[in-house]
């Protein structure tokens, strides 16, 4: 049951790295208003979002520095102090490790900052620690291959890389060029076996790291990294990981889960857990699992929030482009 306020006091939610999620933002709004009632206000910043659609989208938007600067917290925290905000979501991997590592400043200051423990991040960013993490759920994960002993086929990655940006399925030695094996910041992987089915998995957990929302989303296809074409499932693929992953130390707000299944759905590979809202996640909140509405009720209203699964199975996604349009004085830099 979602708790409506409609005389609710002004809360602002920031959406941080807002760049072209859109839909996101659509979607913190549409629950916010719900949620907390008419004078909820979501809030945006990006590096210039004058050319970032989604804050057009947002209430306000803000400029901020690069999220690998120094400074970086503290002029989010002096955003939200400024702008009565009391509730941030960080929504790009550059992000988390800093942010994560600032949450106690945030707390001290009224501001909810929903990211995980910093410890689960590193683990999360690192793509050779993130196959113990798998271990430790139980989860198999594709072996890692030395890169002077490679077998192939075999597949590459940047250790702390995300979006498929610098991936590479390398089929033999023929494929392989120096630069591969003598970059350390690659890593290589046995070959997912091509018969298997992708799945990206929405969850989402409350402060104490309980499960409080599931949704596998089976990918039919890809683009840029990011689902395209998709179905919500309610298989085996749910029940493992609801047993697997109903407690997870250090995990705060939407976690992201990519995974392989065999057709019989009964073997699975771990692939990446980015702790995160994902590009795909609208398809989830389609199919009905607001997980915007839980982590306000959690953490702006104090409710004690449980599991839920009231979403729809074999929901189909069919993405596509839209555009915004606004009218303004040139953008800094644009000639």
């Amino acid at each position: 049951m979602v708790t409506k306020m409609p005389n609710a006091i002004p809360t602002g939610i920031l959406i941080t790295s807002a760049g072209r999620r859109g839909e996101l933002i659509k979607i913190w709004k549409k629950s916010a208003l719900s949620t907390l009632g008419s004078e909820a206000r979501i809030y945006s910043c990006d590096l210039n979002p004058s050319l970032s659609a989604a804050c057009q989208l947002a209430d306000q938007s803000f400029k901020s520095v690069q999220c690998t600067e120094p400074d970086y917290p503290a002029q989010i925290l002096e955003l939200c102090l400024a702008n009565d905000i009391k509730m941030v979501i960080p929504t790009i991997d550059t992000e988390l490790q800093v942010l994560a590592e600032s949450r106690e400043a945030f707390d001290a200051a009224g501001v909810q900052l929903v990211v995980s423990d910093p410890g689960l991040v590193r683990l999360c960013r690192d793509k050779r620690r993130t196959a113990d993490l798998f271990a430790s759920l139980s989860i198999l994960t594709p072996k890692i291959l030395d890169p002077e002993r490679l077998i192939f086929p075999c597949f590459m990655k940047p250790v702390g890389g995300s979006c498929s940006q610098g991936i590479k399925t390398i089929l033999s030695a023929d494929h392989l060029a120096p630069v591969d094996t003598s970059d350390s910041n690659n890593l290589f992987q046995e070959l997912v076996p091509n018969h298997w089915i992708e799945y990206t998995v929405d969850l989402c957990y409350s402060k104490s790291g309980d499960l409080l929302g599931c949704v596998p989303r089976q990918r039919l296809e890809v683009r840029g990294g990011e689902i395209s074409k998709g179905a919500t499932r309610k298989d085996n693929v749910l029940r493992t990981l609801k047993k697997r992953l109903g407690t997870l130390k250090g995990a705060r707000g939407v976690i992201t889960l990519q995974i392989f299944v065999d057709p019989s759905r009964d073997k699975m590979l771990g692939i990446e857990i980015n702790p995160r809202f994902g590009g795909g996640y609208p398809m989830s909140h389609a199919a009905g699992a607001d997980y915007p509405s839980l982590l306000i009720r959690e953490y702006l209203l104090a409710e004690s929030i449980g599991y839920e699964e009231a979403w729809e199975a074999n929901l189909i996604l069919l993405r596509y482009d839209t555009m915004e349009f606004y009218s303004s004085p040139m953008p800094t830099g644009i000639q």
